[in-house]
């Protein structure tokens, strides 16, 4: 697959206006606001009305470093990136792939998760085996994700029929029903999902791996570089893989 190409064409929905009726970034105000999209477990989920996740525990290790108060933002994610370039929000995090496009609207931090992209079919579905059947087939995705870029690219994917959702459930539900035949997704949302959608499965070869990013304000660079420090300081010392294991268990015991 020609990654570099698809990543490159990834996002242009990242340009709509963030629906939300916010004030301004509150990074002189005492508290550090962050953005996601809250159906990502184990990086963001709801534990009752909390969202909670990987990517909150490492934002509340931010914000402790600078002394601030973490606000969490849930918004659509397709708005994240225009909701931190337009100073809505300080930073944000949601399974943020890193591509060109994005990096001509704001700045990425270094990366801190590696993901596989995993194909999610049927149990019952023969015709799918892996990465070489998908092609033809129709593909329901989560929009604006680096999946949706991926199997909408018609040099790779010329006959594929894709069904873009606005929650990753959304396009389970496809599958589920017979309208899509199969999901790409990242693989530890759809470990989740397969846990409580039994008549649900994932095909052992992934379709592709990926990187998250956090994105902030381009030429924030005081934001940038404390983030930075953070995080590697975290994956220094083992945190960011705690959390994660955590947030797995966690998420399932959410669910149900």
């Amino acid at each position: 697959m020609k990654m570099k190409r698809i990543l490159a064409a990834a996002m242009a929905a990242a340009l709509l206006t963030g629906t939300l009726a916010m004030g301004g970034c509150s990074s002189d105000s005492g508290k550090l606001v962050m953005v996601t999209e809250a159906g990502f477990a184990p990086y963001e989920y709801y534990d009752g009305e909390a969202v909670v996740g990987v990517d909150v525990d490492i934002a509340k290790e931010i914000a402790a470093a600078m002394g601030k108060e973490l606000e969490v933002r849930d918004i659509a994610f397709d708005s994240l990136i225009n909701e931190v370039q337009s100073g809505k929000a300080d930073f944000a995090a949601a399974g943020l792939s890193v591509t060109p496009e994005r990096e001509e609207q704001v700045d990425f931090t270094i990366n801190y998760a590696t993901s596989k992209q995993v194909i999610v079919v049927r149990q019952d579905n023969t015709e799918i085996t892996g990465p070489d059947d998908v092609n033809g087939k129709t593909v329901s995705v989560q929009l604006g994700t680096v999946a949706d870029t991926a199997v909408s690219d018609k040099e790779d994917y010329p006959d594929c029929t894709v069904i873009q959702q606005k929650k990753y459930l959304a396009a389970a539900e496809d599958v589920k029903s017979g309208k899509a035949d199969c999901l790409v997704m990242d693989e530890l949302p759809a470990q989740e999902l397969v846990k409580a959608n039994p008549e649900l499965k994932i095909l052992d070869e992934e379709l592709f791996t990926d990187v998250y990013s956090m994105a902030v304000q381009k030429g924030n660079t005081e934001l940038l570089d404390k983030i930075n420090e953070v995080l590697q300081k975290l994956m220094d010392e083992g945190k960011i893989e705690e959390f994660t294991m955590n947030h797995i268990a966690a998420s399932g015991e959410a669910a149900e």
